[in-house]
């Protein structure tokens, strides 16, 4: 066992280390840390089995798919889809408001950047969107 001086923050602690491979260190009333090894596995492979990666859950299919004929617009950020603006079909000018996008508790609307028509809407008041999520196709 080696003891060490170790001052941290302007106050001096006394501690005592016991190499013994891997170790996980310990208070004493005393103030000392002392280092203890981790009881190992009585067969790795048991230990393996126990710890198995649990299954992923299945990603949320999206609503539709873009036909590819017209401007898809994306989200920009993750977040969540709070208010919908428009209808499919709806008509729309520059900087009208398509739909509200909630990312890190702020408000984004999203706009149309030009004169369209709605031709498909991708999302769902409510619905949870990543970065680059299809949300609405203009034409």
């Amino acid at each position: 066992m080696k003891t060490y001086l170790i001052t941290v923050n302007g106050v001096s602690y006394e501690v005592a280390v016991e190499e013994m491979g891997a170790s996980a260190a310990t208070m004493t009333p005393a103030g000392a840390a002392v280092l203890t090894a981790p009881k190992a596995a009585a067969t790795p492979v048991a230990a393996a089995s126990a710890a198995a990666a649990p299954k992923a859950a299945p990603a949320p299919k999206p609503a539709a798919a873009p036909s590819g004929s017209g401007t898809v617009i994306a989200a920009p950020i993750p977040g969540t889809i709070l208010d919908i603006k428009v209808q499919v079909g709806s008509k729309v000018k520059a900087g009208d408001l398509i739909l509200i996008l909630e990312a890190m508790k702020m408000e984004n609307e999203i706009v149309a950047e030009n004169d369209c028509t709605i031709k498909a809407i991708f999302v769902n008041k409510g619905d949870s969107v990543n970065s680059g999520d299809p949300m609405v196709e203009v034409q």
